[in-house]
């Protein structure tokens, strides 16, 4: 069965409704990952002025499709639809620029993994997050497309909580923000799907630095 819907089409063929709440399941914000744990580097950010909420959709745009976002997006359709879970997590930790973002995508990864063995009895091992997601989903029939979609949305929702934590940031403006994504993260999610190795590139540099300043502050609330 087809899913619900690409973006731009017409007539979407509906899908399986066991499918969906599997998907929304596994990728639903009270799903254990801990993820409300880690800010990719945005407490820094936040903390040094350099990310402001008129500023944090623009940052999010840039963590998407410039950074971990689409690097992510395309090891996931990988693990989705290949048997080289292995290959690609070995690929996902040297992408990792920080200590804190290698923990990050591990804990959150093994966490994942431990809830899905767990529940659904699938051999799905301790590997960096999207990875780990990408092979559930394999070992689960999920479709590749909205699988890596929801989980970009998920991605950039959990930023936007922890930037209500930082910043003077309203709850229905962070939810503005996460729709005016939506168009992004769906053309995101599609080029995934026919993207390889060799197409993963990023060129976040502010996120980076500040995940690498983020290991030395000294008052913190989140561990990235």
């Amino acid at each position: 069965m087809g899913w619900v819907g690409r973006w731009g089409t017409a007539t979407p063929t509906p899908m399986l409704t066991e499918t969906l709440l599997t998907l929304t399941q596994i990728l639903a914000s009270t799903y254990p990952v801990g993820a409300f744990a880690y800010s990719h580097g945005l407490e820094r950010l936040a903390t040094d002025g350099t990310i402001t909420p008129d500023r944090l959709g623009d940052w999010l745009t840039d963590v998407l499709d410039h950074g971990a976002g689409r690097a992510d997006a395309i090891l996931l359709a990988l693990a989705a639809t290949t048997d080289a879970a292995t290959d690609l997590n070995d690929y996902a930790l040297a992408l990792a620029p920080t200590r804190e973002r290698r923990q990050e995508t591990l804990h959150q990864g093994a966490a994942f993994a431990a809830t899905t063995r767990a529940v659904w009895g699938i051999d799905v091992a301790d590997m960096a997050y999207p990875v780990a997601v990408g092979r559930a989903a394999r070992l689960l029939d999920l479709p590749s497309e909205p699988v890596t979609a929801v989980w970009l949305q998920g991605v950039a929702a959990n930023l936007i909580q922890c930037a209500l934590r930082l910043m003077p940031l309203g709850q229905t403006a962070g939810q503005r923000i996460l729709h005016d994504l939506t168009p992004l993260i769906g053309r995101i999610a599609a080029e995934a799907q026919h993207a390889a190795l060799d197409d993963i590139g990023s060129a976040a540099f502010v996120t980076d630095i500040g995940s690498m300043r983020h290991e030395t502050q000294y008052s913190r609330i989140f561990r990235s």
